[in-house]
């Protein structure tokens, strides 16, 4: 459960990742300890943690939002080559008020990319999410840049998931197998933009870039714009606490699952956009998330915890996915940063 918590932790990984693989990592030294006794303390405390020391380089973290940032300055006849319908399995270009949250529009484009399923891999289940990923032939090499930047976040978030479950007193492979050994990811590619003023006044009816909401997944890795401060998570008592961005950091998240997974001892917190900024702002948000197919219930290492009580009931990952995103075609909530 949330606390009232007024700042959001800072986490080197380092040593998390330096014995990630060894089999001996969940007897390691003091360093990767703290590390695992950190993550656990964010995850119950906030939802949201920093990461530094997290090994993706630098000018490809800058790359991926110069790209985003050349894309959307794009006219609106070239983004809209590749946009978003129930078609493409709701991935490519979203515009402008399109994605609401609570009955409001988000000031917010987007594209939306999703890991690709071919026709028939899960059944009806995973019909509605079946295509390829739409890449913008503008700005060049941009399709070979983000998909080298998913791997790379796939990789730091499996092995930050390893930490998470030897927080919550599992093996560091808890997560492995049926929950998420093959990970379904998300990437949203986000575009906030500023906001209009008159005589240094805001004429903006709405600053709200998204509205509360918790994410579905795992994991979620946020890269944002530098100089920018317009991330919110809610504290217990209802207050906004900024997230502003930390150069060479993600800010990270929990998503639903992992909260059910947990049995509650983890929160999905809410958070939202609040872009009043005068510059154009972006976010490339990556959601690590189980197996399509995976259906979630609390772990027993975490019924354990809770006097063997499962405070969450079962979830199949890919319903709940398919609800969020297709429900009122095309304004619908999404994960959003």
């Amino acid at each position: 459960m949330a606390t009232d918590f007024k700042s959001i932790p800072v986490i080197d990984i380092s040593p998390l990742l330096a014995k990630s693989g060894d089999p001996g990592m969940a007897e390691d030294p003091p360093g990767m300890c703290e590390v695992v006794r950190e993550l656990g303390q964010a995850c119950r405390e906030a939802g949201f943690f920093y990461v530094k020391g997290h090994g993706i380089p630098a000018p490809l973290i800058n790359q991926v939002r110069s790209i985003t940032h050349k894309f959307f300055e794009l006219p609106s006849t070239e983004k809209l080559k590749i946009k978003m319908s129930a078609a493409t399995g709701y991935r490519g270009y979203q515009e402008i008020g399109e994605n609401v949250t609570e009955g409001v529009p988000d000031r917010h484009e987007a594209i939306d990319c999703y890991t690709e399923l071919k026709d028939g891999m899960y059944g009806e289940l995973g019909k509605p999410m079946e295509g390829s990923n739409l890449w913008p032939s503008y700005p060049p090499n941009f399709k070979t840049l983000m998909e080298e930047y998913i791997n790379r976040c796939t990789d730091l978030s499996r092995k930050i998931m390893q930490g998470i479950a030897l927080a919550l007193g599992g093996s560091p492979d808890e997560f492995e197998g049926e929950i998420a050994g093959h990970p379904f990811w998300v990437m949203r590619l986000i575009g906030y933009p500023e906001i209009p003023s008159a005589n240094g006044h805001s004429k903006a009816e709405n600053d709200i870039g998204c509205g509360a909401h918790t994410d579905y997944g795992l994991l979620t890795l946020v890269n944002q714009d530098e100089g920018i401060t317009a991330l919110q998570v809610r504290n217990h008592s209802g207050e906004w606490i900024w997230a502003p961005p930390i150069p060479g950091t993600f800010v990270c998240n929990i998503g639903d699952m992992l909260k059910i997974l947990s049995n509650g001892l983890y929160e999905s917190t809410l958070h939202r956009v609040v872009n009043n900024s005068p510059r154009y702002r972006v976010c490339v948000a990556y959601f690590y998330e189980p197996n399509f197919d995976a259906a979630i219930e609390p772990l027993d290492i975490c019924t354990k915890r809770n006097g063997g009580t499962k405070k969450l009931g079962r979830a199949v990952y890919g319903e709940h996915l398919v609800s969020k995103t297709s429900s009122i075609e095309p304004n619908r909530n999404r994960n959003v940063f």
